[in-house]
């Protein structure tokens, strides 16, 4: 843990703002939720709350699936990370930070079938995703909530990804989506 350097009173209603540069760098907005933990020295520390956490071991489970069945590239995300990969370099992707264009198709709840060329195409992660030539991506949607979502990525040259990929993006997207509801 590193020290912000940074100190805040309680208020008479037990509240403590978090700072603005904190909630920018961590991207909390409003209504973001945060799971509560404390430890025996005493420190308190807040986390973002994922729901997809509970699906973790199953979400790598069903991606390795599809990666065997497609011969593709699979990445499963939260709203903040990718949390299972298949067919592709897991040490490179695995709960690595979302991009910024992956968290807004999220929240909008976009689908999206693209390869590099298309003004469309982005990529997974914050960092560049190396020999990625083709996308299909739809969110996970789960009570109403888009908490995740579902990529195939083809690392095959003039790659094209079609209607029956998107099909099964969104397949494993509403599978998914259900299971957090049970």
């Amino acid at each position: 843990m590193k020290a912000t350097g940074i100190v805040r009173r309680i208020d008479d209603l037990g509240r403590v703002v978090i700072p603005k540069e904190i909630r920018r760098t961590l991207r909390l907005r409003e209504g973001t939720p945060l799971e509560i933990f404390t430890d025996r020295e005493g420190e308190i520390i807040l986390k973002k709350y994922s729901p997809m956490v509970e699906l973790t071991s199953f979400a790598v489970q069903y991606a390795e699936a599809m990666a065997q069945a497609t011969g593709l590239m699979v990445c499963i995300t939260d709203r903040d990370q990718v949390i299972a990969v298949a067919g592709g370099p897991k040490k490179d992707l695995i709960q690595k930070p979302i991009s910024r264009q992956l968290e807004h198709a999220i929240n909008e709840r976009e689908s999206v079938l693209a390869v590099k060329e298309d003004k469309s195409f982005f990529s997974i992660t914050s960092e560049e995703m190396e020999g990625v030539t083709a996308m299909a991506l739809t969110s996970i949607i789960c009570e109403g909530d888009a908490i995740g979502s579902v990529a195939l990525l083809s690392r095959e040259a003039k790659a094209r990804l079609g209607e029956p990929e998107m099909k099964l993006v969104s397949t494993a997207a509403g599978f998914l989506g259900r299971q957090m509801e049970g």
